[in-house]
């Protein structure tokens, strides 16, 4: 019998030689199982060609016990609840699951945080020619854009993250901003992520920078030297005398958030300032509707009702209404040389999503690969965004409400720019090997 390949620090845990895989496409497939502490490795080798399930357990969500009893002596059974849209049932006999614990050991395994273990990727052992901890340097990306200038300051004031600890060490302010005024406006604004530059174009000045929202509350409290800040960004650019926020947010929910003590921006506080809103709905609503995506794609499409089905997804519109935010904060700092600030509730979801799709849109470094690779770790990874609790990294809390496809999201926007826009540079390089 072949081996199971194996990562270099990955270790088999459990194998089970009697286990039918209850296909959707092509019926019950009898094979053999292995659950590593990386992997779930289901294979056939009788077939012609083989057939080969290769799951990693992170893309697991949830494990749960079926009944079986249809499938002869295989009276026991398990249903693999996939991240990436698929549900995987398979069957087995009692005395395996009896002898190996075939469930308890993928739900150890599979969610190791959960259980009091490290995720693999800290047991990996694999050598690379390339460090890629190197592949963003912050200061270097900064220069590229050509800064520090007259205007704007390379800061290392948050180094040691006491400004804001979800923010980067390296950020660019105002030159002129102290950084006590810098700290009074991180009070002022949600989990302190003050307005910090991102992008800035080359020839207009003209800049995109982000933050959280601003803690105004019911009483419309203000603060000066937030305003002050604002003056200064929009200052920055002499061929405008105008600053745009996006508000990414519906109005509706900003109202709702200002009573809680958050809210954005008043035109009368900040009068030189246009206040946008661009009505994208939040994490939960964009988990629901790929809730409802996996069910019209898995296991099985209605191909008479399936571009309805689509609409009442609700997921290609989701998508739509970003590209389109993105597209008016890139129109307006390329043809209209204003700059302009986007920020959501805390500035760690919809803000990467809209300042990320917009930079490559204006940017041709960041539609290369290594451009590519340092956007997302800029203004991703960075910037703090949530991975692994929209993602449920490592953990069986399949029902957490802080799971959302925000990642997904972003990268199918980037491919729905690739099929429209032919000029992106890794187009055909930036794949996974077989």
């Amino acid at each position: 019998m072949e081996e199971t390949p194996l990562f270099p620090g990955e270790s088999i845990k459990a194998t089970v030689k009697d286990v039918m895989y209850i296909c959707p496409f092509m019926g019950a497939v009898s094979g053999s199982l292995t659950v590593t502490d990386f992997k779930m490795y289901f294979k056939n080798v009788e077939r012609d060609p083989k057939f080969v399930l290769d799951v990693p357990l992170g893309v697991i969500s949830r494990v749960e016990k079926i009944g079986a009893q249809s499938h002869g002596d295989n009276s026991c059974g398990i249903e693999i609840v996939c991240k990436d849209m698929r549900n995987l049932r398979l069957a087995y006999k009692q005395e395996e699951q009896s002898k190996l614990g075939i469930f308890e050991n993928l739900n150890k395994l599979a969610f190791p945080l959960s259980n009091g273990q490290t995720l693999f990727a800290f047991n990996y052992k694999e050598k690379f020619p390339t460090n890629g901890w190197k592949v963003y340097d912050p200061v270097s990306e900064y220069k590229r854009q050509g800064l520090p200038n007259e205007s704007w300051k390379i800061s290392k004031v948050n180094s040691n993250y006491e400004l804001c600890d979800t923010y980067p060490a390296v950020i660019v302010v105002p030159t002129s901003v102290k950084d006590a005024d810098l700290s009074k406006v991180a009070a002022f604004r949600a989990k302190g992520r003050v307005p910090v530059l991102s992008w800035i174009h080359p020839e207009s000045q003209a800049t995109i920078t982000r933050c959280s929202q601003p803690l105004v509350g019911p009483n419309d409290k203000r603060c000066k030297e937030d305003e002050k800040y604002l003056q200064t960004i929009m200052d920055a650019n002499a061929q405008s005398h105008k600053l745009i926020i996006f508000d990414a947010r519906q109005n509706s929910v900003a109202d709702t958030n200002k009573a809680k003590g958050g809210g954005f921006e008043s035109e009368s506080a900040y009068p030189n300032a246009e206040l946008v809103f661009l009505e994208i709905h939040n994490i939960h609503v964009m988990r629901e509707s790929l809730r409802k995506l996996k069910e019209i794609v898995y296991p099985s499409i209605d191909e008479a009702r399936w571009l309805s089905n689509v609409d009442g997804t609700h997921w290609l519109e989701y998508i739509r209404m970003l590209l389109a935010g993105a597209v008016r904060i890139a129109d307006k700092i390329e043809c209209g040389k204003t700059s302009v600030v986007v920020h959501c509730s805390d500035g760690w979801d919809r803000t990467a999503q809209l300042t990320s799709l917009a930079m490559l849109m204006l940017d041709s470094y960041y539609r290369t690969i290594k451009g590519f690779e340092a956007l997302i770790e800029k203004e991703w990874i960075s910037f703090g965004h949530r991975f692994a609790l929209r993602v449920g990294h490592g953990n069986d809390n399949h029902a957490d409400a802080d799971r959302s496809p925000i990642f997904l999201q972003f990268i199918d926007c980037v491919w729905q720019m690739t099929r429209q826009v032919r000029n992106f540079k890794y187009i055909s390089d930036l794949k996974v090997e077989d």
